[in-house]
């Protein structure tokens, strides 16, 4: 009986060693990091190209709780491969004008001479100096 005895307090004796053994090399794991979340706003903003971006935060400014709500839709459509891009500045444009959301960009003509970039107004001061 002694004997018996002996084997099950070994047997308990070796049960207790494994659970330590494993509870120490669950500690010693270091935890993985998640990667971290990329947001709404940043997932629309990695397939604009051009002048997307410029166009993105006009709106923005008019509506954003439209626009906020719209990014959220959008990442959903890039998250499920359903929309790819590159998506250009004159498209998200025209599509956000589709969707009602009607605003004016701030546009600036320039011509080029002679290597450098002039607005219309230097051009015409220009000429108009030129005249006199």
């Amino acid at each position: 009986m002694s004997d018996e005895m002996e084997i099950l307090r070994q047997k308990r004796a070796l049960e207790l060693r494994k659970k330590m053994i494993l509870s120490q090399k669950e500690k010693a794991e270091p935890v993985k990091p998640e990667p971290p979340k990329i947001t709404a706003r940043e997932s629309v903003r990695n397939i604009l190209a051009g002048r997307g971006a410029e166009v993105l935060e006009t709106a923005r400014r008019y509506y954003p709780a439209e626009v906020a709500r719209l990014e959220e839709t959008l990442a959903g459509l890039i998250a499920s491969g359903r929309l790819k891009g590159p998506v250009s500045g004159e498209e998200l444009y025209s599509f956000l004008r589709r969707v009602g959301l009607v605003f004016s960009m701030d546009v600036k003509i320039r011509v080029k001479e002679r290597g450098e970039l002039k607005t219309l107004e230097q051009k015409f001061r220009e000429s108009a100096q030129g005249r006199s």
